[in-house]
């Protein structure tokens, strides 16, 4: 599989707001791969692959939309893409 992986867990008031729904809409409208979950400790976690350019794109929406002003942090990282996915959810 060619592609990039991201990894973002992202920090502020991301919980109760929308969040993982409309990542959700913005990833399946943007035909992204991963999955999107709250965790334990307030924030959101999310994994996608594809494209580079795509990811960025999709991470981007994500922060210029309505969302971003309920970020307050994003720890992202990269790597190769193994293709774990197919298709786009959120998970509990």
């Amino acid at each position: 599989m060619s592609g990039k992986r991201v990894h973002v867990v992202y920090s502020g008031a991301v919980q109760g707001v929308g969040f993982r729904i409309t990542v959700d809409r913005v990833a399946r409208e943007l035909k992204m791969d991963g999955w999107v979950k709250n965790l334990p400790d307030g924030g959101v976690e999310l994994v996608a692959e594809g494209r580079e350019d795509r990811l960025k794109e999709f991470l981007d929406k994500i922060r210029a939309g309505l969302l971003g002003r309920y970020i307050k942090n994003e720890d992202i990282s990269w790597s190769q893409a193994n293709g774990d996915f197919a298709g786009f959810d959120i998970r509990f």
